[in-house]
């Protein structure tokens, strides 16, 4: 019997309460895959749609450590493996207070699809904690990572599911949850990516989101006989992928005007250029400041204090070409995507998961702007992480050019598979149905092939 995409989804509302990213997420994708579902039928009778929405597992436990202080703290885990039709698990962690089961499911869903449009054999998972390393020392930070694998490395290997970083994990994480690992699995093997070069990542980990996200925008500019250079751009956030977003868009010729974090939002005219991107970088990885200090060192620039983003957040509000949400979901709500759209903004990238709200996107598409949806344009840092996992694989690293390449060539691949699917079963040009038509068939194919598992 015929089950409707609006009866799935209302029973999705249903059995999901007060999860509101995840049910974003999944009323994003079906909104798009409801363009194609009656060309394949097998679908609705192997009810693809039901199961899709249903984590293959759900992984919550406690994680205990102890601070500086001799206090014992007590902060909550999670691991979502959303889907391994194609491969096994792959997708990061966050550590951030806004962790929750809604965010993570709601991610574990985007990677499912997006691994898919890599043409890698990964599956979708995520996980994290409500663990916030800010103003953490580094014996605190490993203590927590200590502790949070103590139970992850249960679930967790390099045929199984195979995390990486996100917003919170960086290269130091990544190596204290490494080395927990090994010392409980008594093995060094590639369950994880984000490692260091030294032992077992890939070159360009830190860089791909970010130089994905503008190769990425590039082929659209391309597409339509444009380029980047003399643009001007903004980009949020200021950790990995706004860095490396902001480093590529300079390579282009492009001007970057913005950068943000959680305290506020600083807007520099002149263009954030190679050299005050380098104080960035020293600010926000080794130092750990905050990005208020880039008007101390460059008194030229506006600095906006805390920024109540509530009704808009005025970082949207400044005149572009072009703009980057590199920081986290919804960060550009209804007010922020109108006043891009007034303000003459010609395309929108998301370096960020979900950071558009669903009328901020419908908005964009209504008025003609150009949209790279995020589970397209930011598939660069699991690419590399699948080039990463290969690497392990052989035992043999790639040069920094083999994996600037092949990071280029999924790129391409992505954006081109997105364009082609767009026109062949919604519109020339959409790239966020294209995305999830084309992200979607080969989960949903792969299901069918697999029987009800």
């Amino acid at each position: 019997m015929f089950v409707s995409i609006e009866a799935i989804l209302e029973e999705t509302r249903r059995k999901n309460p007060k999860q509101p990213e995840f049910i974003q997420a999944v009323t994003e994708v079906f909104r798009s895959i409801e363009k194609v579902m009656d060309s394949f039928p097998d679908f609705i009778y192997h009810k693809i749609l039901e199961r899709m929405v249903e984590p293959e597992r759900v992984i919550m436990f406690r994680v205990p450590w102890v601070d500086d202080n001799e206090q014992l703290q007590i902060n909550r885990g999670f691991r979502v493996e959303m889907n391994s039709a194609i491969g096994p698990y792959k997708g990061g962690l966050r550590f951030h207070p806004s962790v929750n089961l809604s965010i993570m499911k709601f991610l574990g869903f985007e990677q499912t699809f997006k691994n898919s449009l890599t043409s890698l054999s990964l599956g979708g998972a995520k996980g994290g904690s409500d663990f916030d390393p800010k103003g953490k020392s580094d014996l605190e930070v490993m203590r927590f990572c200590q502790s949070f694998m103590s139970e992850l490395y249960r679930h967790i290997g390099e045929n199984t599911d195979v995390p990486a970083g996100d917003i919170g994990v960086g290269g130091r994480e990544i190596g204290y949850l490494f080395g927990q690992y090994k010392r409980l699995r008594n093995q060094f093997s590639g369950a994880m990516t984000g490692k260091g070069t030294n032992w077992g990542g890939s070159f360009l980990r830190p860089e791909a989101t970010g130089y994905g996200v503008v190769y990425y925008a590039a082929r659209i500019l391309e597409n339509k006989g444009e380029t980047f250079d003399g643009k001007t751009c903004l980009v949020s956030g200021s950790g990995n992928v706004a860095q490396y977003t902001v480093e590529k868009l300079n390579e282009l010729g492009a001007r970057v005007v913005t950068l943000s974090d959680s305290s506020g939002y600083i807007f520099d005219p002149e263009g954030i250029d190679a050299e005050k991107l380098k104080f960035v970088m020293e600010l926000k990885n080794f130092r750990r400041g905050r990005i208020g200090e880039y008007k101390e060192k460059y008194p030229h620039a506006e600095y906006h204090h805390n920024p109540d983003v509530t009704n808009f957040n005025p970082l949207w509000n400044h005149k572009a070409d072009y703009a980057f949400p590199c920081a986290t979901e919804n960060e550009i709500n209804p007010k922020d995507a109108k006043n891009l759209v007034d303000n003459g903004i010609k395309m929108v990238v998301e370096g960020a998961n979900m950071p558009t709200c669903e009328e901020g996107v419908d908005l964009f598409q209504e008025k003609g702007v150009l949209f790279g949806p995020a589970k397209a344009a930011n598939a660069g840092g699991v690419a590399v992480s699948g080039l990463e996992m290969a690497q392990n694989g052989s035992r043999i690293p790639w040069s920094r050019e083999k994996v600037d390449k092949e990071l280029l060539k999924i790129m391409t691949r992505i954006h081109d598979m997105s364009l082609e699917y767009a026109e062949r079963y919604s519109e020339p040009g959409n790239y966020l149905d294209g995305a999830n038509i084309a992200g979607f068939l080969k989960v949903a194919q792969s299901m069918i092939d697999q029987g009800y598992v």
